[in-house]
């Protein structure tokens, strides 16, 4: 092991004998009591020097190994330690490429901050390049997810979406003036080439199954240019989704509202079939109003604010990265809206039903993944 001091936890002496590790409160730890020497050992946390040079060298301040021992061991447990030789073969393949990890730098400073085991950030980057997801939309907001996704060093991300890109389609996240006139799918594509940090990875064409060996999706995103059809999603397109459980999530903008959820993890939380049935249970009018915008002349220019519609894609591409990363973003079960023009970002539980077919009713409670680490004290407490 090579303990190094994280460093995008910035640090301060709070007095003579506490140091603060970070400055907003999520992620802030106190550390203490601490004396001269092991203040001048924290200097040699740097991640050139292996346990047994950190030891002989310690030995120079008065510490002793059992010592060194304990310090080392008390930042590991309060998340503040990395390790820059951890996070198995794929971690050390991403190092060997430096000009690609350069472009993750700020990814993986993030990465490290919320996940607080050595290696953590490292693995859980590597892990992304060889994952698959999905966005069905190219529009302000898919486009965007999509590029961010890519950026974000996510192996495959497949765009689903027809016709040709219009100016509206345009935003400095997404599609460029160059696509205009271009298929949509084609443009994003292109678009997810760019994005990816180092070569291109290799071109996935979109299948119904795993055939032929391609791995399975790791999520969908589901982000349509019509906002309707995000925001009332039609549990019928979801029942594939939700026979072969694979987690898919909503986002979008309708009538210059932004929404991003539910996040849905089949059999385990609320899907399209339940919030269809939970609104037909509190307005018995929906049924008839519905037919009407699902049927009714759509309209020629949708209400997308280019400032909203960032907003969203942002905010959707974090969720569909935590999830990615092995966490439970708070759009799971859950819908976030914020309308303009006061971006008062609010959320709304989406409980299972009893009566839908997908399963989860009842079985909300408990959802857990197999990545979240475990609670450290911070000062949030």
């Amino acid at each position: 092991m090579h303990p190094m001091l994280k460093p995008a936890l910035r640090r301060a002496w709070r007095g003579s004998g506490t140091v603060q590790f970070g400055v907003t409160p999520a992620h802030a730890v106190k550390v203490g009591p601490m004396d001269i020497a092991t203040g001048c050992f924290l200097e040699l946390l740097d991640g050139t020097r292996g346990m047994s040079l950190l030891r002989a060298e310690a030995r120079a301040l008065d510490l002793n190994d059992h010592q060194v021992d304990t310090i080392v061991a008390r930042l590991m447990d309060a998340g503040l330690v990395d390790d820059v030789r951890a996070g198995g073969p794929e971690a050390d393949a991403l190092r060997s490429r430096a000009d690609v990890l350069e472009r993750h730098r700020p990814d993986l400073a993030s990465l490290s901050v919320v996940h607080p085991e050595p290696g953590g950030g490292l693995r859980r980057l590597a892990a992304r390049r060889s994952m698959r997801v999905q966005v069905r939309g190219a529009g302000r907001v898919g486009a965007a997810i999509a590029a961010v996704l890519s950026g974000s060093g996510v192996g495959r991300v497949e765009v689903l979406d027809g016709g040709c890109a219009e100016p509206c389609d345009v935003s400095p996240g997404g599609l460029p003036a160059s696509a205009v006139g271009e298929r949509r799918d084609s443009a994003a594509r292109q678009l997810v080439r760019r994005s990816f940090p180092g070569p291109a990875p290799r071109s996935v064409q979109p299948v119904a199954g795993h055939a032929g060996g391609e791995p399975g999706l790791s999520l969908i995103v589901v982000a349509p240019r019509d906002g309707l059809t995000g925001y009332v999603p039609d549990p019928r397109t979801a029942e594939p989704w939700i026979a072969s459980g694979t987690p898919h999530l909503y986002a979008g903008v309708i009538e210059a509202t932004g929404f991003v959820g539910p996040l849905v993890l089949p059999g385990g939380t609320a899907c399209a079939g339940c919030l269809d049935l939970n609104r037909r249970d509190r307005d018995q009018q929906w049924p008839r109003m519905l037919a009407q915008w699902q049927s009714g002349r759509r309209t020629a220019v949708q209400a997308c604010d280019l400032g909203l519609a960032t907003a969203v894609a942002g905010l959707a591409a974090s969720h569909a990265l935590a999830f990615l990363d092995g966490e439970l973003p708070a759009s799971t079960g859950a819908r976030w809206e914020a309308a303009l023009p006061l971006l008062d970002w609010r959320s709304e539980q989406i409980g299972a039903h009893v009566g839908c077919s997908c399963g989860a009713g009842g079985h909300t409670e408990g959802v857990r993944t197999s990545g979240a680490g475990t609670a450290h004290d911070t000062m949030a407490g």
